[in-house]
């Protein structure tokens, strides 16, 4: 489901509520206002998370692009090691 058919739900749920008697309306209501701001807060929760997500991902390809860098140095320095091993 997503966020446009949650709200219709939600809306339509509230309309319903509203041909209730009085004694249960305001519970209902109550539930109705509580059930949007938990979904309102679980979506930015997600958005958080879909953020960290990325730059996480991010931070991985630069920690693969050190490591690769990394390598290549070593490799090349081993190289100048065995070509000349009187200067180590």
């Amino acid at each position: 489901m997503d966020e446009t058919q949650f709200q219709a739900k939600l809306t339509e749920l509230v309309s319903q509520i509203d041909t209730l008697p009085e004694d249960e309306r305001e519970r209902l209501r109550a539930l109705a206002t509580e059930t949007r701001e938990r979904q309102e807060s679980i979506k930015q929760s997600v958005a958080s998370m879909q953020e960290n997500i990325d730059f996480l991902r991010l931070w991985i390809k630069y920690l693969l692009f050190d490591l690769e860098a990394t390598r290549r140095e070593n490799n090349y320095l081993r190289k100048m090691l065995e070509q000349d091993p009187d200067t180590a």
